[in-house]
């Protein structure tokens, strides 16, 4: 969510200056009333760079954000006065508007929006609120009084998905605050454990499991710097928000819902922004180097969040926390577009990379009474990239106090009466309405083959649900095993990463959980030396590669299963221990950076891995062998 004030306030120095990372929310412009499609099929999955229904069509998130759940209280002064809530709107822990307008109503307007999917964020404070929302706010849905914010949350999540609205669960604050400075929110784990965190979410995803059009888990909303501890990803601690993600992803598929799309947001800040230090906005920029594979292959969505005022270098804030760097609004046009792309839509552009997903901007807006020359443009350049670009999307925020939030899409008044977007003369109509009905692809969706990696760096990746089952492997090893439906094609020399895929093949592997864990060359038939002096774990005759595991640098077994069909052809060795080996133009893209990579061909499978123990050498997977698939 856009930061309520745009100061930014950060601990700088010896002597702490706090500096508050700002966003002020937003609105967006209107369209032509359309009803939001009730045809699509869940549950929605993804192929390549496309969101698709259970029939393989395309299922574009043209969503906007429903806030208020997540908490409106500034963080300054009493949390029951009205002056200390973003925007003079105090929200009492569940969706704005529910005191000005019936939910009935909410929801026709929300059709006449033309939007298909609703953002719906939350706290984790209000799971676990017991006492009743005043009845105030509730007083135009009295149905709803004596309910607790989450009681309040399942009816708005009910009324949506009966009206036909894919929900996103957002799990956007830790406690009911507004966010995102330096606010107890930083993080998914600053004002709570990630064990509790990831419980909360499996209690959630489980709560709507019956209910088909809640359709996505989106983890957490703009992770970013606290006073003393940027968040990273990859690094193994517990600040380390890839690992974090992979873990309640993990959790929400296996535990509660294995139906939900997993939306993992970049990070938002890291560094003090202050001109001569280090700072920034990562958003997606570290996944393409180390992306997620979840146990479920296509369930995947990335996201990121835009703002005018912000920039890639600049933390949103005036005065106090306000450097020399451009706001995205002060970038040429093309710059804009540059920067829209490295920092997030390589992501769905670059096809056939580990990295490959959707992305779904998550939040953008800009205010209705926005003078400003540069903002303006920017809100109509970014719009266009979005059109052009045929991207998922989602306004913030969808419905405001008319008087109070002018970023609102929607606004009402005491009374009920509506203001926004769909009366007319709203400046930002021409761009809404350019991005509404743009050109877009529709229909069904082609299967692509997915590439996914994996990754050893501090502890096991097994993503396989067949493999899970037959329990520890090769227990006091680091192990790797694909997603199931996946074969493994690829290998890093030193890294401990591995490539997976279902190029040429789809799944090749037969029904049935049989396994063979290989630790020597038991199964390298007599006069089949493809890799002489070099210890070989090669697959039984029938079987190919999906896992693998080591003990510190030394390759310690392969994991091999029987294909549902017969294996033949012929098989070359890839050396890779002291160079890549990788066939020309391969798919997948660099699974294991600054890594010596192995990759078989998109015909091929691996059927062994060998590695050396000669004193001096490293101990790590030195060659495959890949052998046509016939």
């Amino acid at each position: 969510m856009p930061i309520a004030s745009r100061l930014v306030q950060y601990l700088t120095g010896m002597v702490a200056t706090v500096l508050l990372l700002a966003t002020a929310p937003g609105a967006v412009a209107a369209r032509p009333a359309a009803p939001a499609a009730t045809t699509w099929q869940p549950p929605l999955s993804t192929r390549g760079r496309y969101i698709v229904d259970a029939d393989g069509n395309r299922f574009r998130l043209m969503s906007a954000n429903w806030d208020g759940a997540q908490g409106s209280w500034t963080g300054s002064g009493s949390s029951t006065d009205p002056a200390n809530q973003h925007a003079g709107q105090n929200s009492h822990g569940i969706p704005l508007g529910l005191d000005r307008a019936p939910l009935a109503r909410l929801l026709d307007d929300f059709h006449a929006l033309g939007i298909n999917s609703i953002r719906l964020p939350f706290s984790n404070e209000m799971i676990h609120a017991t006492s009743p929302v005043p009845d105030a706010a509730v007083a135009a849905n009295p149905q709803l009084r004596g309910r607790t914010p989450l009681q309040v949350y399942d009816a708005v999540v009910a009324a949506l998905t009966g009206s036909g609205f894919a929900v996103i669960l957002n799990n956007h604050t830790n406690t009911s605050r507004w966010c995102c400075g330096i606010d107890g929110n930083e993080r998914w784990n600053s004002s709570q454990s990630t064990a509790q965190w990831a419980d909360d979410w499996v209690f959630m995803a489980r709560r709507y499991a019956a209910d088909p059009r809640v359709v996505a888990a989106d983890l957490y909303n703009e992770v970013r710097r606290d006073v003393f501890d940027d968040p990273n990803w990859g690094l193994g601690d517990g600040h380390d928000w890839y690992a974090a993600a992979q873990l309640a992803a993990d959790r929400i598929l296996t535990e509660a819902n294995p139906n939900l799309l997993i939306v993992v947001e970049g990070i938002n800040w890291t560094g003090l922004p202050v001109d001569g230090l280090p700072h920034g906005r990562p958003m997606l920029t570290p996944a393409r180097t180390l992306s997620h594979t979840l146990v479920a292959a296509h369930k995947l969505v990335y996201s990121a969040h835009f703002y005018g005022y912000t920039g890639p270098h600049h933390s949103g804030a005036t005065g106090i926390g306000e450097t020399h760097d451009a706001r995205y609004q002060d970038l040429t046009r093309d710059q804009l577009f540059q920067a829209l792309t490295d920092e997030a839509f390589f992501v769905e552009q670059e096809s056939g990379k580990h990295f490959t997903a959707p992305v779904w901007i998550s939040e953008f807006g800009i205010g209705a009474g926005e003078t400003g020359t540069a903002a303006r443009a920017w809100f109509g350049n970014v719009t266009d990239y979005f059109a052009d670009h045929d991207a998922d999307f989602a306004y913030w925020p969808l419905v405001g106090w008319e008087g109070h939030d002018d970023w609102a899409l929607l606004r009402y008044d005491a009374d009920g009466h509506r203001y926004g977007i769909l009366d007319g003369g709203d400046w930002r109509g021409t761009a809404w309405n350019h991005l509404m009905t743009a050109p877009a692809h529709s229909g069904p969706v082609a299967r692509v083959p997915v590439w996914r990696m994996l990754d050893t760096d501090h502890g096991d990746h097994v993503q396989s649900l067949r493999v899970r089952a037959g329990g520890d492997w090769d227990t006091g090893a680091y192990k790797a095993a694909c997603p199931d439906g996946l074969r493994l094609a690829g290998l890093g020399h030193t890294s401990g990463r591995g490539l997976c895929t279902d190029v040429t093949t789809g799944d090749l592997r037969a029904e049935g959980n049989a396994q063979t864990v290989v630790t020597d060359e038991r199964y390298v038939p007599a006069g089949g030396d493809w890799a002489s002096g070099y210890t070989k774990l090669q697959c039984p005759s029938g079987q190919y590669l999906i896992g693998y595991s080591h003990r510190g640098s030394r390759l310690s077994s392969a994991l091999c299963v029987p294909a549902r069909t017969p294996l033949a052809g012929a098989g070359r060795t890839v050396w890779f221990d002291r160079s890549d080996n990788r066939p020309a133009g391969a798919d997948g893209g660099d699974f294991a950076y600054g890594d010596y990579k192995g990759q078989c061909a998109d015909d091929e499978y691996a059927a062994g891995v060998a590695y050396t123990t000669r004193v001096g050498s490293t101990r790590g997977p030195a060659a495959l062998l890949c052998r046509h698939v016939s």
